[in-house]
């Protein structure tokens, strides 16, 4: 098939897109946790870039989108064809139709995969070894994120079974959350949790890693449908409806619970929306895209405050928001998609369709959350019990930027130095006194 420029050119736009979100949640997440552990925090995202690429481009792509010779094992995991991409660099477009090269594809999919990994990360703020941390995250893509792409894009069971999943709620969010949740309990609680405040350092950061997200997930969605079409165009409108929905709808939460609409809500509301939307925004009308950011904006506000009921330390809510959002977006498919701009059959309990493919849009979230959580778990033990997952507790309460990687994030003590003005004019070394040797 000849390569379609257009298409081309759209797809490694939102390639781009899609890798600018990981350091635009670095800077989300960076500005979410204490001063002390802010270069920690945007380095574990930076950290996935790096693992997670290499990994890709070993075996990761051949795992997620090949067919494995075995049938039986084909249903689990994909084969070996395109192991170091070597049998893609020949191949000028890809077999889906698209006309786009079969390495701008895998690219797309790669910064998916960095992305879920990332995401990770912010269950285990302040306290997790930056070793460890990047083994871990080498072990989990290949053992759960590639096989659990390769379920629900790359021709398993779930995707035989008729499961939908647009861009990823299923295979990003509720992958990640529930591996967040795992995590969160391997390396237990931070030191002074629930005793010392433990707010954002920097909101400034958060809003800038929100927009940067925002802006990014246009790419992550409306480049989920791989051409140009009216269900990219779908997916791209979907996508700010449900996500300006969410903001308000977090916002009014706050309002009438705690009598303030914050900043560090509207970001979170604004991911939250973006979530749920993400599995179904090529699927549903922008009325239905509007009533999945309203449940997502308003559940998700209240879901973050589960882990002081029930005592699990998430401390960047990717529970509360990717978990459960990723859930709100799966599940409500099975309601209200509608397939508008395709001459797709099945739709959902809203518009005549039976409860099949509301069962599937349950399944593929309990299949795929419990398969993380439990291999995520065991994933860590084993690296908790070898090498150790997390920092000494002097360490921690010293700050995990200076302890592990010997930087701060803000070098205050430089602020006056030689030359910077002061509102006195400017600011000279003191005279210093002659001394005989």
């Amino acid at each position: 098939m000849k390569i379609d420029s257009g298409t081309t050119a759209w797809m490694l736009a939102a390639t781009a897109l899609v890798l600018l979100m990981t350091p635009g949640l670095a800077l989300f997440y960076g500005g979410m946790t204490r001063a002390k552990s802010v270069l920690n925090m945007m380095m574990m995202s930076f950290g996935a870039i790096v693992v997670v690429s290499i990994t890709w481009m070993l075996y990761g792509h051949s795992l997620a989108f090949t067919e494995n010779p075995s049938s039986a094992l084909n249903t689990f995991v994909g084969g070996f064809d395109a192991l170091g991409l070597q049998s893609l660099v020949d191949t000028a477009t890809s077999d889906d139709g698209t006309g786009m090269p079969s390495l701008v594809f895998s690219a797309f999919q790669m910064t998916f995969a960095i992305i879920t990994v990332a995401l990770i990360s912010g269950a285990i703020a302040d306290r997790a070894k930056f070793g460890a941390w990047m083994l871990f995250g080498v072990i989990w893509a290949t053992i759960v994120y590639f096989p659990v792409a390769h379920w629900v894009w790359g021709g398993g069971w779930l995707n035989s079974m008729g499961i939908e999943d647009f861009a990823g709620g299923t295979v990003v969010h509720i992958n990640a959350g529930a591996a967040a949740l795992a995590l969160a309990l391997v390396l237990g609680k931070r030191q002074g949790w629930r005793k010392e405040p433990m707010r954002p350092h920097n909101l400034t950061l958060v809003l800038l890693g929100a927009a940067l997200l925002w802006f990014g997930w246009f790419g992550f969605n409306a480049g989920s449908e791989l051409v140009v079409d009216g269900i990219a165009g779908l997916a791209f409108m979907n996508t700010q409806i449900a996500t300006a929905v969410a903001v308000g709808a977090w916002l009014t939460v706050e309002k009438l619970r705690d009598g303030h609409a914050t900043s560090l809500g509207a970001a979170s509301g604004a991911v939250a929306g973006l979530v749920a939307i993400t599995p179904a925004c090529g699927f549903v009308d922008p009325w239905a895209a509007m009533l999945i950011g309203l449940i997502a904006g308003a559940v998700c506000a209240y879901a973050v405050g589960l882990k002081y009921k029930l005592g699990y330390d998430d401390s960047l809510d990717v529970v509360g928001v990717h978990l459960v959002g990723g859930v709100i977006g799966a599940v409500a498919l099975g309601f209200v998609a509608a397939y508008p701009a395709t001459d797709e059959q099945s739709q959902g309990l809203f518009y005549g369709g039976g409860f099949g493919q509301l069962g599937l849009q349950v399944l593929g979230p309990v299949a795929v959350g419990l398969y993380s959580f439990v291999i995520t778990w065991i994933i860590g033990k084993v690296i908790d019990k070898t090498m150790g997952f997390r920092i000494k507790a002097e360490d921690e309460v010293t700050g995990i930027d200076i302890t592990t990687h010997a930087e701060t994030g803000y070098d205050l003590g430089t602020v006056h130095a030689s030359g910077v003005s002061s509102p006195n004019g400017p600011v000279t070394a003191p005279a210093t006194k002659k001394v005989d040797a």
